[in-house]
C-alpha cells in the first residue's frame, strides 16, 4: 500500500475544457500513460494503453515527455516521446480510437545518440518544437506534425529548456545555462523571433545571468500572459514573478540581463518562492488562464495557491492543500497535483469564479484520519547555529523518550521535505517510529540564501543539520539516542554515508544509489551534473583534497554501525561500482552490511516490486539491529 499500488500523477494540462494528465504506474514497471476526462466526476480515459510508455530522457532525468495543443486546422493533438524507441509520436485527440503515428526520432536530425523532449505544439506551423540533447550540447529543434520535415532552429552554448511560444507564434522564449553552473544557480532567459518560414532569429538573453556574470541570478519557467512575457527571477533573493511588456520585447537598448529592473516589472515582491530547481522539464508553478495570472508560492516549506492581481497583490485561493505541483489553467479553471498531511496526492480542480474545488486522489487512502501522523514544524539550530527547518512526524501513540527515530535526508540536494501525505513515512510511524524529514541547508522553499548555505559545503552542512535535528528531538524527550537511523537516496544517500562517517549520532543507515566517492562522481557522472560538484565541493581537480576529505569511501573505517545498500545496475548518474566498493570496504572492516542490486533499475526506482523490497528490507534491517 505504501509504495506498490499508488500511481504518480504528473503534468496536468487543460485543452478545450478537458483535463489531461500523465500517470506513472509502479505496478506496470513504471510505465507512464496519458489520460483525460471531461469533468471531475467523469471516468478517466486512457489514451496510450500498454505498451506505450511516455518518457523523455533529456538530461537523463527527463520530464516533459508529452506536448498538447492544436494543429493549424484547430484539431487537438498530443505529441509524445515513446520510451520504446525514443521517437516522437503524434496522437490525434479528436478521433476516437486513433492510433499514434510515428513522426521521427534522432535520425530525423542526423544524430545517432541523444534524447528528445521538453516540447510544445507550434500550431501556426503545424510542428513540434522541443529540445534535442546531442553532440555535447542542447538544441532547439522543430519536427513537422506530418513527419519528414525536421530542422535545428537554435544551438545553445550548453544547456537549454522550457521553451514557451507566444500566442501570436512570433516570439519564442526559453531558458539557457552553462557549466559549471546549474540552472537554479545561474541561468538566463532567452528570447527570439520566429519568422514565417519557421526559422528563429534575433536570439539573445534578456534576464538572468550566465556562468561569467558577476552576480548569480536564476530564472525559472517563462510563460506568456497575453502579449507579455512572465518569468520567475530570484535576483531579489526569492523566485518572484517579473513581467516584460509586449512593447519592450525587442528593445535591445533597454534590455540588460545583468540588471533586469527596467523594463522588467516585478509583479509581486514577496519572501516566498514561485519556482523550483530545474532538475526535470515540465515543472510549473505559475500559469495564465487567458485573462489572469495564477501561481503557487512556497513560504517556509509550505505551498499555497493565489491569484496575482494587476495591482501586484497576492490574493490567496481558498483550498486545503499545502503541497502543490504542475499548475495549469484555462478559461477560469485551474488544475494541479495537490495533497496535504492527511490527503493523498491527486488532481485538484478549482473553479476560479466561485472558488469551488474538487480533489481526486490517485488512490484511496488506506488509513483512517486518526491513524495518520501529522507533521509538526521543527525549527532547530543547525550548522553554525543557523535556524534550520524540518518536519517531525510523531510515532503512533505519541512521542516518548524510547521511540526509535528515522532521519530522512532528501535528494537533490536542492529538493525539499514536503508536507503531502506520504504513505512511506506513515509506514514507519504506524510501526512506532518517529520520522524527521529535514530541510537541511541547501533546500528549496526558503529563498536563495538558504539554498546557498550548501555552496562548497556539501557533506558538511547537510550532515550537521541532519545530526542536529536528531539531537534536538532527543533533547526534547521525543526519541532514543541509541535508536536513531538515517536513510536517503542519491544525494540523500551521500548524506547518509557522510553522516555515518563524520558524526556519532546515528546507529544504522540505509543508502539508495548514494554517492560514496566524490572524486569518481566528478570524473564519471553524466553530462547534466558533470560540473555540479564545482559549486557543492570545489573545482575538480584543484580541490581534490577536499573531495578526498569528504568522500565516505575514503573514510569507511570510521563507520561503526550497520548499513544497507540499494542500487540499480542501469544507473548512469551514480554508477553501481560506487555502492559495490563502499559495501566491500565496510565488509572488510567487519561492519554488518546488506546489498540489494536491481538489474533493470536506474537512478531512482520505478517498479512496485523494487520499491516494496526496498521499504520492507530497510525496516527489517533496522529492526533487527535495534532489537525491536
Amino acid at each position: 500500500m505504501a509504495v506498490g499500488r499508488t500511481p504518480a500523477l504528473q503534468d496536468p494540462h487543460w485543452l478545450d475544457g478537458r483535463l489531461y494528465w500523465l500517470e506513472q504506474r509502479p505496478q506496470e514497471q513504471g510505465r507512464t500513460t496519458l489520460l483525460r476526462r471531461t469533468g471531475p466526476d467523469a471516468p478517466p480515459e486512457e489514451l496510450t494503453p500498454g505498451p506505450w510508455n511516455l518518457r523523455s530522457r533529456v538530461h537523463d532525468y527527463g520530464g516533459g515527455p508529452c506536448a498538447l495543443g492544436h494543429r493549424s486546422n484547430g484539431a487537438a493533438v498530443a505529441v509524445f516521446v515513446h520510451d520504446g524507441d525514443r521517437s516522437l509520436w503524434r496522437l490525434d485527440l479528436d478521433r476516437a480510437g486513433a492510433a499514434p503515428v510515428r513522426l521521427g526520432g534522432l535520425e530525423a536530425f542526423g544524430v545517432a545518440a541523444g534524447a528528445l523532449g521538453d516540447g510544445l505544439i507550434d500550431a501556426g506551423r503545424d510542428r513540434w518544437i522541443g529540445v534535442l540533447e546531442a553532440d555535447g550540447r542542447d538544441h532547439l529543434v522543430a519536427l513537422s506534425l506530418e513527419g519528414g520535415g525536421a530542422e535545428r532552429i537554435h544551438a545553445s552554448a550548453d544547456f537549454c529548456g522550457y521553451p514557451a511560444l507566444s500566442d501570436s507564434g512570433r516570439h519564442l522564449a526559453w531558458v539557457e545555462w552553462q557549466q559549471p553552473a546549474m540552472p537554479w544557480e545561474r541561468s538566463q532567459l532567452w528570447l527570439g523571433q520566429l519568422q514565417a518560414s519557421g526559422s528563429l532569429s534575433a536570439c539573445r538573453p534578456v534576464a538572468g545571468s550566465n556562468a561569467t556574470s558577476p552576480r548569480a541570478i536564476s530564472v525559472f519557467q517563462p510563460i506568456w500572459a497575453g502579449t507579455d512575457l512572465v518569468v520567475a527571477n530570484d535576483h531579489s533573493g526569492y523566485w518572484n514573478l517579473e513581467r516584460l511588456a509586449d512593447a519592450d520585447l525587442f528593445s535591445a537598448e533597454q534590455l540588460s540581463p545583468e540588471q533586469p529592473t527596467d523594463p522588467w516589472q516585478c509583479l509581486l515582491p514577496m519572501e516566498a518562492d514561485i519556482g523550483m530547481p530545474q532538475w526535470v522539464a515540465g515543472m510549473s508553478t505559475h500559469t495564465w488562464d487567458g485573462t489572469q495570472l495564477l501561481a503557487s508560492a512556497c513560504r517556509e516549506g509550505s505551498w499555497q495557491l493565489g491569484r496575482v492581481s494587476s495591482a501586484g497583490e497576492w490574493q490567496p485561493l481558498a483550498q486545503p492543500f499545502t503541497d502543490l505541483a504542475g499548475l495549469c489553467a484555462e478559461r477560469g479553471r485551474l488544475a494541479c497535483i495537490a495533497s496535504n498531511p492527511t490527503t493523498p496526492s491527486g488532481l485538484l480542480e478549482l473553479e476560479l469564479t466561485h472558488g469551488q474545488w474538487h480533489h481526486t486522489p490517485a488512490a484511496p487512502c488506506p488509513l483512517e484520519p486518526d491513524a495518520i501522523s501529522v507533521p509538526e514544524v521543527l525549527w532547530f539550530a543547525g550548522h553554525g547555529g543557523q535556524r534550520t527547518h524540518a518536519w517531525y512526524y510523531p510515532p503512533a501513540g505519541g512521542a516518548h523518550p524510547r521511540a526509535p527515530l528515522l532521519v530522512k535526508g532528501h535528494s537533490g540536494p536542492t529538493s525539499m521535505a514536503r508536507t503531502g501525505l506520504s504513505l512511506g513515512i506513515q509506514y514507519w510511524t504506524s510501526r512506532g517510529w518517529g520520522v524527521v524529514d529535514v530541510n537541511y541547508g541547501g533546500s528549496t522553499g526558503f529563498g536563495r540564501a538558504y539554498r546557498e548555505r550548501l555552496d562548497g559545503q556539501w557533506g558538511v552542512v547537510d550532515v550537521a543539520d541532519c545530526a542536529a535535528a536528531a539531537e534536538a528531538l532527543v533533547a526534547a524527550g521525543k526519541a532514543c539516542a541509541q535508536r536513531i537511523a538515517i536513510e536517503g537516496g542519491s544525494a540523500g544517500g551521500f548524506t547518509v554515508l557522510a553522516a555515518l562517517c563524520f558524526t556519532e549520532v546515528f546507529r544504522a543507515g540505509a543508502s539508495r544509489y548514494g554517492v560514496a566517492d566524490l572524486s569518481a562522481l566528478a570524473r564519471d557522472t553524466h553530462r547534466f551534473e558533470a560540473r555540479y560538484l564545482d559549486g557543492l565541493v570545489g573545482p575538480w581537480p584543484v580541490a581534490k583534497d577536499t573531495y578526498a576529505a569528504r568522500s565516505p569511501l575514503q573514510h569507511a573505517d570510521r563507520i561503526r554501525c550497520p548499513v544497507i545498500f540499494f542500487q540499480g545496475l542501469d544507473d548512469v548518474v551514480v554508477p553501481p561500482e560506487q555502492t559495490e566498493r563502499m559495501a566491500l570496504a565496510l565488509q572488510a572492516n567487519g561492519i554488518p552490511v546488506e546489498v540489494h542490486l536491481f538489474p533493470e533499475e536506474g537512478h531512482g526506482f520505478r517498479t512496485s516490486a523494487t520499491q516494496i523490497q526496498v521499504l520492507e528490507a530497510t525496516e527489517a534491517f533496522f529492526r533487527r539491529h535495534f532489537q525491536l
